[in-house]
């Protein structure tokens, strides 16, 4: 026999070992921790072919849904530096940042209530600050950050806040502080020091941010806590479709598990189709609106959701995020809210952000909403639309006479009227 012929056995006995092994493992269940350590192994649409009622894994990896549409850091000498209205830099301040909010969010001891003087004397100490658009769960938010702490109980998971903020304090103890939105109390904790964390935020150089109660403006008294920024220049945005009803449905289908079920196609009106399969229908309209329903392989009644609200924002996100999340150019996707009907079923929806405002859009619908039934997807409903920055701007009120003239908190807001080009403006809070 050549020595060719030797190798090409040997290489051929190898091949055969190697799928053997795996075979056993797989068999074994060798590799399920190895598989469960990745996170997002997979995508949505393997998560949508299990059955209903079937046990969860024990833990689900979460990202984050919603980031703070503002970052605030304050050094030791009182000075602020944030960033809200240009997206590109907040993020990048965001990302050197969380890590921070996560760790003390990670070894944060049982909150107390403090006074409002109490917590406005922690937010003139060195430390970091993010403020939420739309009132987030403690719970949410200690997942997004990757923290695992034992202080989230009975008594503050339901905690709701707009605004939190780690102070640096000495070598052994720093403090977290939030409002919570529902009771207008505030609270504090200790954790453990992150005052070597102070240094790596030397590099942001104030810009002249101040808090409304730290100024003399007429009206601040009805909104302290709103953070006054410079600058009154704001991007016009182009918004356009992107694609087809026939494109929508495609993207939607395959990212729902459907795409290679076989379906009846149907006109529904002048400018919609509907597509009929044997668990689902769907239908999209040329304005870029999708609704999809799961007709077949729900839960029973008897059957009950083994997923927390935290897995269900997780797997709402992943639905936005491989669907609108993908085609909605310089806009974000961020979670708004999760509701309960009736029926005990649960909607968590998103909506559509850009320029550090958000996007309305008719008839005050959601960027995209998600309704699961006992822990199942039942239901979708979004909006296929795309969101890009133009050369032109828009010149608004600087901030201080605005917030005099609102006499109250005010945001920043992109009214999507089915126009081409939105222009930015603001809208009491």
């Amino acid at each position: 026999m050549s020595r060719n012929a030797v190798e090409r056995i040997k290489t051929v006995l190898i091949v055969l070992l190697t799928a053997s092994a795996l075979l056993l493992g797989w068999r074994t269940g060798l590799f399920n921790d190895f598989v469960t350590a990745i996170p997002f192994f997979g995508n949505v649409a393997e998560l949508m072919r299990g059955t209903p009622g079937e046990t969860e894994p024990e833990e689900t990896t979460v990202k984050e849904a919603a980031r703070p549409l503002c970052v605030l850091i304050t050094n030791e000498a009182g000075e602020r530096y944030a960033e809200k209205y240009n997206v590109g830099a907040r993020n990048a301040v965001y990302e050197a940042t969380s890590s921070i909010i996560g760790e003390a969010l990670e070894s944060l001891g049982t909150p107390s209530e403090v006074s409002e003087d109490e917590w406005r004397e922690g937010l003139s100490g060195a430390g970091v600050y993010y403020e939420y658009l739309k009132p987030i769960k403690l719970s949410y938010i200690t997942g997004w950050l990757g923290a695992h702490g034992t202080f989230v109980s009975d008594q503050t998971d339901d905690l709701m806040f707009r605004r939190i903020y780690v102070t640096f304090g000495d070598a052994e103890i720093s403090r977290v502080y939030y409002q919570d939105i529902k009771s207008g109390l505030f609270y504090s904790a200790e954790t453990a020091s992150i005052f070597g964390k102070a240094r790596e935020l030397e590099r942001y150089r104030p810009n002249g941010v101040m808090f409304a109660y730290e100024t003399d403006i007429p009206g601040a008294e009805n909104a302290p806590y709103m953070l006054i920024i410079p600058g009154s220049e704001y991007n016009n945005v182009l918004a356009t479709s992107t694609g087809s009803a026939m494109d929508t449905i495609d993207i939607a289908l395959k990212v729902l598990g459907h795409s290679n079920e076989t379906y009846t196609t149907l006109p529904d009106g002048s400018d919609a189709i509907r597509c009929v399969g044997t668990q689902f229908n769907i239908r999209a309209d040329m304005h870029g609106r999708v609704l999809y329903q799961r007709t077949e392989g729900l839960p029973t009644a008897e059957e009950h959701s083994q997923l927390s609200e935290s897995e269900m924002i997780e797997r709402a996100r992943l639905v936005t995020a491989e669907t609108i999340g993908e085609l909605c150019g310089d806009a974000e996707v961020f979670f708004e809210t999760l509701d309960y009907d009736p029926e005990n079923n649960c909607t968590v929806s998103f909506g559509y952000y850009i320029t550090g405002g958000s996007i309305q859009l008719p008839e005050d619908r959601f960027a995209a909403s998600v309704t699961f039934v006992s822990g199942t997807i039942a239901r979708v409903e979004m909006y296929f639309k795309n969101f890009t920055y133009t050369e032109e701007s828009t010149r608004l009120l600087p901030e201080r006479q605005a917030l005099a003239a609102a006499e109250g908190e005010f945001v920043l807001v992109y009214f999507d009227t089915d126009t081409e080009i939105l222009l930015p403006t603001r809208i009491v809070w």
